[in-house]
């Protein structure tokens, strides 16, 4: 890379999926490698846009290939170690019981999954991805996308 190229940002991307069970509660997995929960989703690869990334992570992550909704949010957050990151969430939708019985862990990246209300996000997520979701549950009720910096929606204008 020459100079210029140098002062071009470089930003790891990532998709996640919002699901959403009968009572509207989200979905959280384990993974299996920490003790933090998480949404189903993972690193864009080279070559594959946010949406692609997402439907093959669901799948590789749960075994299950429902239809992937709309873009809910995009959140500029940068992290300290790993550098700038820019994260992707989409609509999941609601899965049925049939979809949930095909639920597996094939790749042993996680280890479990749970639907959880709303209000038990702070506990189980670290900040910036509760307020991720936080920010991506509000865009999934008002039908709209959200652009927010570090878990926040940025005002316009």
């Amino acid at each position: 890379m020459g100079d210029r190229d140098a002062s071009f940002a470089c930003a790891r991307a990532a998709a996640g999926a919002l699901f959403f069970d009968a009572e509207g509660r989200v979905m959280l997995v384990q993974p299996a490698y920490k003790e933090q929960r998480e949404i189903p989703g993972g690193h864009v690869e080279p070559g594959e846009t946010p949406y692609q990334a997402c439907v093959r992570e669901v799948r590789e992550e749960l075994g299950i290939e429902p239809a992937i909704g709309r873009l809910l949010v995009v959140d500029w957050a940068p992290h300290p170690e790993q550098g700038d990151k820019i994260l992707f969430v989409f609509d999941g939708g609601e899965l049925d019981a049939d979809t949930l019985r095909r639920i597996t862990f094939a790749d042993g990246e996680l280890s479990a999954y749970a639907f959880h209300p709303a209000d038990e996000l702070e506990d189980l997520l670290i900040g910036r991805l509760a307020r991720r979701v936080r920010a991506a549950l509000t865009a999934w009720e008002l039908g709209e996308t959200v652009y927010l910096e570090h878990g926040r929606a940025v005002a316009a204008g």
